[in-house]
């Protein structure tokens, strides 16, 4: 054996140097131990020096442990036979008890297994135990303690019918309240056994801390007392993987768990906020909000389509109609044009996110508190919808979100898929060429909100059609949430983020994509092959590059867009800028202006292939112009108005081009063949006019109006309420 290893058997190997055996020794139940405890009255037999040096910290604390249950239930019986007189002494020794209870507990989490002097096998389960115990003697105590101070105030409280009760009512009295404790004592116990049941049902996802803990090892969660922490997977070894408010997981002890009340959490919902209760299908609650998208949610909560859909199992328990596309039909509020557009002061005599800078003769740029690339990379692990269902589109959208509320435009990326494996979806990053802006994964978020809540919000949803019915609908396949600031106000590293999808709506809780992969084993094979088929999304989040970030400072303070048309953007608001700050003749000024691009470019946001188009006939311009005339901004800014109202300008007129419908398929293809057709012609000709003065081409007819730009409009379209 090496000295190593005899130092270890015999239990002298330094503490600072090493730790025992990881988690994974949790799972092996500690074997009973037969222990002999004096009876009460009788004298202990004296311990020797050598036992003493052999018992370790542990140890000592189970040994207490067990003395201090054999004086709770010598307390416990003796309140049960005590009289009202003999309850005040018992009271005392009550409160004593707890102290000693809750000292002990402080003990245990001090221990580590650093700190014995000699190796203990399944540590970690044993202290579970003893925590396990503690706790246990201490809602005992807690619930004796209420009943024996009941009795105080029954007892000193200034009733004149007590007075007047003779001997044989008292006898009566003290009789019943001997039983009323003897049942009091049989429903604790009752509701001991159903807070467990209902604990470890595998349904019941929220619960409540009992207790504070403190994170023990890498990996663990730390939570105070009346924290509420979701939990995602009870593991039998009593190290349950749990999230709480802020998005972080960990494993926490169950023993420090508890069912929340339905009292307690009406208490701490704010009552200004909260309106109505309404239930989904499955029986789940939400919470009406007036500081959310009740609207929305309300919409969702009231779709029979979907309840049917549940039900005939076509698709999961867990898919709900799109919130965010609901959001999106109501109006314009959460789409990208709107957020394109500047916002005026409170005195609405300037703009407040449109500055000129006359020394560079531009605007000036707008850094942002939230400036960030995200890349969608994948997902994987979707549930299927049945056969009765034909799925038109897979995709992601994504958004700010503060816990309640949209804080800013919604932002559609298109997945693709391959027919051998539909339940893993991928994405286009860095979107070059012709190919459509649709599938671009890279996505900018830019944001100067200052909620610590602030994330972002990413829902998977499909586009479906029934084959019976041939009716259309959006669904959400599950949702995730990606806070962006730590508790400190740290915002997160740039890295790579794997999310579990949750089922429901954000508004939900505990509600699972499909139920039915968490449902299918209780072992541990079981559980660790179910984790493994949970649906996620992997995103990549990176800070911009130093030019990246330059660009980006030019774009509003709030959007969220795709990476492959932002010079298209920066473009229109210089353009914005020119028209609105340097060519104005006077700043007073609420004339129209006659500007073509700026009255119809923020249509192309609503309509992505024509963006595409735009950024396909861009790129062809910029193939030819010299190295000089790329570093003239003003020569480039007239080159795009050029290269515009060749483009897609005379698209928007176009009787030959259908109306944009999502996720129709043969109207894409159709508008597809439209576009390409025509920038092959303009290609050809060097340029529209010829095109469009042909006799073969008709255009919609317009007027005066359409081609100006009315900012004052835009902002009362905007701003309803101002």
């Amino acid at each position: 054996m090496s000295p190593a290893g005899a130092l270890w058997m015999r239990g002298t190997f330094p503490s600072s140097g090493l730790r025992g055996p990881g988690r994974g020794a949790r799972s092996a139940p500690a074997p009973p131990r037969a222990r002999h405890p004096a009876a009460p009255g009788l004298p202990r037999c004296p311990v020797t020096m050598a036992e003493r040096r052999a018992r370790g910290p542990l140890q000592r604390v189970q040994r207490r442990s067990r003395e201090l249950r054999a004086q709770v239930e010598a307390l416990r019986a003796e309140s049960a036979a005590a009289t009202p007189g003999q309850r005040e002494p018992l009271r005392l020794r009550c409160t004593e008890l707890k102290e000693l209870v809750v000292e002990n507990t402080k003990a245990l989490h001090a221990l580590k297994k650093a700190d014995e002097p000699a190796p203990v096998g399944n540590y970690s389960q044993r202290k579970e135990e003893e925590e396990k115990l503690l706790l246990r003697l201490s809602q005992q105590l807690q619930k004796l303690l209420l009943v024996l101070d009941q009795d105080k105030v029954t007892k000193n409280y200034p009733g004149g019918e007590e007075h007047q009760k003779g001997p044989r009512a008292e006898e009566g009295n003290e009789e019943e309240e001997e039983s009323e404790d003897e049942e009091s004592e049989e429903e604790d116990t009752e509701e001991e056994e159903d807070e467990e049941k209902l604990l470890d049902d595998p349904n019941v996802r929220e619960c409540v801390a009992v207790g504070n803990f403190d994170a023990q090892q890498e990996g663990d969660l730390t939570f105070v007392k009346g924290e509420i922490l979701l939990i995602h997977d009870k593991k039998e070894d009593g190290w349950w993987v749990a999230e709480n408010s802020k998005g972080e997981r960990g494993l926490v002890p169950r023993t420090y768990l508890a069912v929340p009340k339905e009292e307690e959490e009406s208490q701490e919902e704010s009552e200004e906020h909260i309106e109505v209760v309404d239930e989904t299908a499955d029986g789940t609650e939400i919470k009406k909000r007036t500081d959310s998208h009740w609207s929305a949610v309300r919409a969702i909560v009231e779709n029979d389509t979907v309840e049917v859909l549940t039900t005939t199992g076509a698709v999961p328990a867990g898919f709900r109609p799109s919130m965010l596309f609901q959001l999106l039909e109501e109006g314009e509020e959460f789409r990208a044009s709107y957020y394109l557009q500047p916002k005026l002061t409170p005195s609405q005599l300037a703009f407040k996110d449109l500055v000129w800078n006359s020394e560079r003769n531009t605007i000036h740029p707008r850094p942002t508190r939230v400036s960030l690339i995200v890349t969608l990379c994948s997902c994987k692990m979707i549930p299927l919808p049945g056969s009765g269902v034909r799925v038109l589109s897979r995709h992601v959208r994504l958004c700010l979100f503060d816990g309640s509320r949209v804080l800013s435009n919604i932002h559609t990326v298109r997945a693709t898929w391959l027919p051998k494996n539909p339940q893993t979806w991928t994405f286009s990053p860095r979107v070059m060429g012709i190919l459509p802006s649709l599938l671009d994964g890279d996505c900018f978020v830019r944001s100067n909100s200052l909620s610590s809540d602030i994330g972002i919000l990413f829902e998977l949803g499909i586009t479906y059609k029934c084959n019976s019915t041939g009716e259309r609908g959006e669904l959400s396949c599950g949702w995730a949430f990606l806070k962006l600031f730590t508790s400190s106000g740290i915002p997160i590293p740039s890295k790579m983020h794997e999310l579990v999808l949750s089922g429901g709506t954000p508004y939900e809780r505990g509600v699972e994509v499909d139920p039915s992969i968490s449902r299918r084993g209780s072992g541990v094979f079981q559980q660790f092959m179910s984790l493994r088929k949970q649906p996620v999304l992997l995103v990549k989040v990176k800070s911009p590059s130093v030019h990246s970030k330059d660009i980006l400072n030019f774009l509003p303070e709030t959007l969220v867009g795709g990476m492959c048309y932002i010079h298209l953007l920066v473009f229109y608001r210089q353009i914005l800028g020119d028209a609105l700050l340097k060519d104005r003749m006077s700043m007073q000024s609420t004339d129209l202006i006659c500007n073509p691009v700026l009255a119809t470019f923020p249509q192309l946001l609503d309509q992505p292939d024509l963006m595409d188009a735009l950024r396909s006939a861009w790129a062809e311009k910029e193939r030819t112009l010299k190295r000089i005339e790329k570093r003239d901004q003003e020569f480039l800014k007239s080159a795009f108005v050029l290269v515009y109202h060749d483009s897609v300008f005379p698209l928007l007129c176009s009787t030959f081009l259908p109306s944009y419908r999502w996720a129709e398929e043969e109207v894409e293809l159709s508008r597809w063949k439209v576009i390409h057709d025509f920038l092959k012609r303009s290609q050809e000709k060097d340029g529209t006019l010829e095109y469009l003065l042909s006799s073969g081409n008709t255009h919609r007819a317009f007027d005066i109006s359409e081609l100006a730009y009315d900012f004052l409009g835009e902002v009362r379209e905007n701003n309803p309420g101002e």
